[in-house]
């Protein structure tokens, strides 16, 4: 207690004896007053002995002598609490007054700038200590922002200087990089300028370790580091600096690799004009350097810019003044050049003259040849020694549909074949190399129509005289030649092919005359070719079958005027044969003349075809059988809404059977479901699920504690084992992909576990992702490295949310118009658009969209969608 507590308790002991002895003189007023009232009634006389008897008539009196010291008593209790309550409130006060001055006094420190004077708020209500401990940490901040601006201002007027003095590249970015490294303390860096002309980064001035250095690089955009700080035109900050990273040597600390690398862009208007780079063997590059570096950055290209616009101003202006002197020289040979000029032309207006009347003569020729060449039978081209068209007749628009400048203007090559193209070079080439000879080729040009018709041209070269002063070709039609020339050697080639084909070929008149039979006709109808020779139908003796199939097919062409074919079994001395018979037409002028038979034996086919049938058949039994097995192990839908009523199951299988199967399975309390993709489909597939299928219904019944991570565990190493992966000759590299689900709905628990395959989770109008790890069932373990168990996914199930887990098949569909995949963000986007939707509805959603998108294209795997709503 301090001193002026003491002297409080002192004067405040002597109020309270004072007021006790009040309230006591006070108190005595009632029992005064009893005995006076009482002495006078009683008429007992006042005295001791008075008083006693007094006491003895009427006890009441013992009451009312308490009195005083009732009064004594509870004005002690009063008065003690209020001397209490003032020596707490005189506390309070000296404290509040202890704090005024030392926050006061802490107040002063933080004016006169001492911020690290120490300092403690009293307690949690020391609002205005707390304030000064805020106060002070914003103006310990604001000092040390002050602190790097100031010293990245220093920085930028130091280069800025250092930019004002130099006119030269090479000098400038020295000192600059020098201060650079000084000033960031830096060890070593160097500073590339990009040359737009050879599209690289050249390296200018390196230094390291407090000297210069001395290296010829140069960095493509976008190689290395410094390329791709480059076309990124970003900054690049590493603290992981690589292996293959250059070292520069020290003499003090030998080759010791940089810890942190700072590149940075030189960029100003958005263009590229240098890069520069910086090591340091400390750990970290500090944030206000790499600040600094990037704001001086620009300044630096901003000057590395104006020096190389400098230097290209500077040249342009030598050249100009290098023209203008030229230019002076020409001047003066102008003068004197049209000076000859007038004189020329006085004497070309006399030459005017005589050559308007020469003119009109030869405009007169001209008429009468352009009269000729346009009726004749033939073009005449005229080709310069640049091999371009300068001339062709007007008989060019009669024969192949073009004028003279359509020709010239690129349709004399436009429409040749590409054959044609290399002949006419060739025979350029040719009339070149020998002018006095003639060259004749001959190719296909396609007329205006459309038309295709054959041209010989011939070609003389005319170069040296001066007349024609190019190249003349002489065109003409010769389509009609070449198609009674290709018709004569279509008849030979095919008389050749058909004595030595192994069909049967016969050619009849419409009235069932033969006028030829190749030698095959014996083998299969028992009858030499030549006595078949201007036979009838009638006349010989073959099988009934086969000459009526000639009576009606000549019978059918003779309407119809288009070839008719079929297939007839017949007997020859081979045994029963097939033959595929085609009956061709064949026209002169448009009138039927003959008819062509061509008959191929097609017995061996048809028997290897119904071998062929025959397997597929039993293939197909086996296959439906096989179907029938897997079917039966598959969960029926209405089990599976027993358990879970608002759910579906979107099963499309590629082929008969499947490698996709749902899996479905009760224990106790807890329903487990699953997607399971096995690696394949068809049979291989179908193989494997059986697999897939009996090994979790094992590992499910055997214990129910199992977490749906662990069912995955050992579903994995029993298909290893199964399929003989753990062994080390293993080759085999099958398994699955599986999205597994483990409910119990009492206590609204959901356990997922994935391999490959994600879990889509709609609740309250957002999506959320399980993504299932990255690894398979099955497989051939690495050697080397481990294998971490499939993570497990605990879900509290709420009302109302939505699962939603499928195969590949689904989103590895190829269709739309753009031939792209179906993709997980499409599911997500039917799932979020159609938030609303029941199960059943979402069931006809993904079935009707899957169909339209894959459209025409074959399906490219089996296909399994599960949806449950809760």
């Amino acid at each position: 207690m301090t001193s002026i507590g003491k002297i409080s308790d002192t004067s405040s002991g002597n109020v309270i004896r004072q007021r006790v002895i009040l309230a006591i003189a006070f108190g005595l007023l009632f029992p005064v007053s009893a005995w006076i009232i009482d002495f006078s009634i009683k008429e007992i006389p006042f005295s001791l002995s008075g008083i006693i008897k007094l006491h003895s008539i009427n006890p009441t009196h013992w009451f009312i002598d308490l009195i005083p010291f009732i009064f004594a008593f509870f004005t002690w209790i009063q008065l003690k609490k209020h001397l209490e309550k003032t020596l707490f409130l005189e506390e309070e006060l000296h404290q509040r007054d202890d704090d005024i001055s030392k926050n006061a006094l802490f107040a002063k420190k933080i004016g006169e700038g001492d911020y690290n004077a120490p300092f403690k708020a009293t307690d949690e209500e020391d609002i205005l200590g707390k304030s000064l401990l805020v106060m002070r940490d914003n103006l310990l901040s604001n000092q040390q922002k002050e602190s790097e601006l100031n010293w990245i201002a220093k920085g930028k007027e130091d280069i800025s200087y250092i930019l004002r003095l130099h006119t030269n590249l090479d000098e400038l970015s020295y000192d600059v990089l020098v201060k650079l490294i000084k000033y960031i303390n830096i060890v070593q860096g160097a500073l590339y300028i990009y040359s737009e002309d050879k599209n690289v980064l050249v390296n200018l001035a390196t230094y390291a370790y407090n000297r210069r250095k001395h290296f010829n690089q140069e960095f493509k955009i976008g190689k290395g580091l410094i390329g791709q700080c480059a076309y990124e035109k970003d900054y690049i900050y590493r603290t992981e600096i690589p292996d293959d990273y250059a070292t520069v040597t020290s003499g003090i600390m030998g080759e010791k690799k940089p810890k942190s690398l700072l590149i940075i862009p030189l960029i100003t208007n958005e263009k590229l004009q240098g890069v520069v780079e910086f090591a340091s063997i400390d750990d970290e590059i500090p944030e206000i350097t790499i600040r600094f570096l990037r704001e001086v950055g620009e300044i630096i290209a901003r000057t590395i810019f104006n020096l190389s616009v400098n230097q290209k101003t500077e040249k342009l202006l030598q050249e100009a003044q290098q023209m203008t002197e030229e230019l002076k020289e020409n001047q003066e040979e102008l003068r004197q050049n049209a000076e000859e000029m007038r004189a020329t032309h006085d004497e070309l207006e006399k030459s005017n003259a005589q050559l308007e009347d020469k003119i009109i003569e030869v405009e007169n020729a001209q008429k009468r040849l352009h009269s000729l060449l346009e009726n004749a039978s033939e073009i005449i081209s005229i080709y310069n020694q640049d091999l371009k068209l300068t001339y062709v007749s007007p008989s060019v628009t009669k024969i192949l549909g073009y004028t003279p400048q359509e020709m010239m203007s690129g349709k004399d090559i436009d429409r040749l074949t590409r054959k044609g193209e290399i002949d006419l070079n060739q025979m350029f080439e040719n009339l070149n190399n020998n002018p006095r000879v003639a060259v004749t080729i001959q190719y296909t040009f396609m007329k205006k129509d459309g038309e295709k018709i054959f041209l010989e041209v011939t070609g003389r070269n005319l170069l040296d005289d001066v007349a024609i002063n190019g190249i003349i070709l002489n065109s003409q039609d010769i389509t009609e030649r070449k198609r009674a020339e290709k018709e004569e050697r279509m008849r030979s080639k095919m008389q050749s092919l058909s004595e030595n084909s192994t069909d049967v070929i016969l050619r009849l008149n419409t009235a069932g005359q033969f006028f030829y039979a190749n030698p095959m006709v014996e083998r299969y109808l028992n009858i030499p070719a030549r006595d078949l020779i201007n036979q009838t139908l009638s006349s010989i003796q073959i099988n009934e079958n086969l000459a009526n199939f000639f009576k009606d097919s000549i019978k059918t062409i003779k309407t119809s005027k288009e070839k008719v074919e079929g297939e007839l079994s017949f007997p020859t001395q081979m045994g029963e044969t097939i033959m595929h018979i085609v009956a061709i037409p064949e026209f002169n002028e448009n009138e039927l003349e003959t008819i062509l038979f061509v008959s191929h034996d097609i017995t061996e086919a048809k028997r290897i075809e119904m071998e062929v049938l025959d397997k597929n058949r039993k293939i197909t039994e086996s296959i439906n059988y096989a179907q029938r097995i897997q079917t039966s192990i598959l969960p029926n839908s209405r089990i599976v809404r027993q358990y879970l009523p608002k759910s579906f199951i979107f099963y499309h299988p590629r082929d008969v059977v499947s490698g996709d199967f749902p899996w479905f399975f009760i224990k106790d309390d807890y329903i487990y479901i699953a997607v399971v993709d096995c690696t394949g489909h068809g049979v291989p597939g179908a193989l494997l699920s059986f697999i897939a299928y009996f090994t979790l219904n094992n590992v499910v019944d055997h214990d129910v504690s199992y977490s749906a991570g662990k069912i995955l565990d050992l579903l994995h190493f029993g298909v290893r084992k199964t399929l003989k992966q753990d062994r080390p000759d293993a080759d085999a590299r099958d398994g699955m992909d599986i999205a597994l689900c483990k409910i119990q709905l009492k206590k609204h628990e959901l356990q997922y576990a994935g391999a490959h395959r994600p879990l889509f989770l709609l609740r309250k109008g957002e999506l959320l992702e399980f993504k299932g790890d990255r690894k398979a069932i099955g497989g051939i373990p690495h050697p080397k490295k481990g294998e971490e168990d499939f993570t497990n996914h605990q879900i509290n199930i709420l009302s109302g949310d939505k699962i939603f887990f499928f195969s590949d098949g689904l989103t590895d569909q190829v269709g739309g118009e753009e031939k792209r995949k179906y993709g997980p963000m499409r599911v997500r986007d039917l799932i979020l658009g159609n938030q609303e939707f029941t199960m059943p509805q979402y069931l006809e959603l993904f079935s009707k969209d899957f169909e339209e998108y894959k459209g025409n294209n074959k399906q490219v795997d089996d296909l399994l969608l599960i949806g449950v709503e809760f």
